[in-house]
Order: C-alpha cells, then structure tokens, then sequence
C-alpha cells in the first residue's frame, strides 16, 4: 500500500509539473484603482490555490473547536456519571 501511495504521488507532481510547464506564460490580474500583478500563470493558480485553502480552514475552525469542546463536556459528563455509578454499588 505504501508503494501505491508512493505511486499516486509521483504521477500527481508529474501531472502539476506538466502543468507548470505548458503555463508558463505570463498574465496580468487586474485589481480595482488601475492596480495589475503580473506574473506567470501557475503563480497565479498556486496563490490562489492558497488562499482558497487558508479561508477554507479559518471558516471551518470555529466548528471544529465547537465541537472539541462539546466532546470534551461529554466526556467529563461521561466520567461523573461513571463514578456516581460506581459509588452507588
């Protein structure tokens, strides 16, 4: 399984370094107040890629620590309720 997922990799870059190279050509991106950035297109991608990642964890974090917390009440909930069992024998 470990050389599968060594497999799978290699081909992954191979097919984003083809990618990288058949796009190499430089764009223009265009911002409000007549602002530009010009850079190469699998740049461009990769930045945005990025970005789309990084607001993508920050969205979800606050229901992911939401729910950590609630585990964790539950848990020390669990325990209370154990040990009260336990006594009561």
């Amino acid at each position: 399984m470990r050389y599968l997922s060594w497999l799978f990799g290699f081909a992954l870059f191979l097919l984003a370094l083809g990618f990288a190279v058949k796009n190499s050509d430089t764009v223009v991106v265009n911002y409000y107040l007549g602002y530009q950035w010009q850079a190469p297109m699998v740049l461009v991608l990769l930045v945005f890629l990025i970005a789309g990642v990084a607001i993508g964890v920050a969205a979800s974090l606050g229901f992911i620590f939401r729910q950590r917390r609630e585990i964790f009440f539950l848990k020390r909930e669990m325990r209370a309720r154990a040990q009260a069992v336990k006594s009561d024998e």
